[in-house]
């Protein structure tokens, strides 16, 4: 199965998605969850349109491809922000409270090794919760 990359971002107002594999394929939502929804919409209705007209299909979507989704380290923050403290997150990722809160204000950008270790800490979370059982 491939995988495809959403782009996300967080608006004031709302969620937004594109692709790169498929230009023109936009979509929005107010929760992720919608966004999630709608995205898969735009694209299987862009690709039926793609189809229709005798457009070449990208080789990603000629099989069964599964929707991979890539935030930007603000908007990511920002969607968590309920459920995971800076605090949390500084033990987490050993990233300190204060610069966490400069990502999620969108006042400094981390570097590259910082994205990863936030990718990395929330990655390794997910496994643990996945091996467990009540």
């Amino acid at each position: 199965m491939g995988k495809v990359t959403v782009t996300v971002e967080i608006t004031d107002n709302n969620y937004a998605a594109y692709l790169d594999e498929l230009p023109g394929c936009v979509s929005t939502g107010k929760t992720f969850e919608e966004l999630k929804q709608n995205i898969a919409d735009a694209v299987e209705f862009h690709l039926d349109g793609m189809r229709e007209d005798g457009d070449e299909i990208p080789s990603a979507f000629a099989t069964d491809y599964e929707l991979i989704y890539k935030f930007d380290p603000q908007s990511l923050l920002i969607l968590y922000n309920g459920i995971f403290t800076n605090a949390a997150l500084e033990r987490l990722t050993g990233i300190n409270q204060r610069q966490l809160q400069r990502y999620s204000a969108g006042t400094s950008r981390p570097r590259r090794e910082q994205s990863s270790r936030i990718t990395h800490a929330l990655h390794h979370l997910g496994r643990e919760l996945l091996a467990v059982e009540l």
